[in-house]
């Protein structure tokens, strides 16, 4: 009986992570501003760092969500797939894609961001233009 009551909570908490999930996809994450300015911010300091070019991003538009994976009862982390297109200092227009993934750590609780600029990533960390963020 003990067993039938904790499989029966368990595919209700699924089911409502899931419906929670699925409505974060339509909250316009992809556009925040804050994690916009995380990667404006990044970028200038690995910028100057890891690239050693003085080059920064000036300005970020046409923000859209490229693709989501809700979380369900075999996949604990929603991801967020975004795109966008950034202006930069030395006066060229450059593709950003970038990923949100949410429910990380103890307790499912977090969240991180991680973006590629296209033509920017000479160690192909994201494969060939950021293959694996898009």
């Amino acid at each position: 009986m003990l067993k039938t009551i904790r499989s029966l909570l368990f595919v209700l908490a699924a089911a409502t992570a899931f419906q929670a999930g699925t409505a974060l996809a339509n909250d316009g994450d992809c556009s925040s501003a804050g994690v916009l300015s995380y990667i404006d911010r990044d970028f200038d300091l690995r910028a100057h760092r890891y690239l050693q070019r003085d080059i920064a991003i000036e300005d970020i538009y046409g923000v859209h969500l490229n693709r989501f994976e809700g979380r369900d009862y075999t996949h604990s982390v929603e991801r967020q797939y975004c795109h966008a297109t950034a202006r930069f200092s030395d006066g060229r227009k450059r593709h950003i894609w970038y990923l949100i993934e949410r429910n990380w750590g103890f307790a499912g609780l977090g969240s991180s961001t991680s973006y590629c600029v296209e033509g920017l990533d000479p160690w192909y960390y994201y494969g060939r233009n950021c293959r694996s963020l898009r």
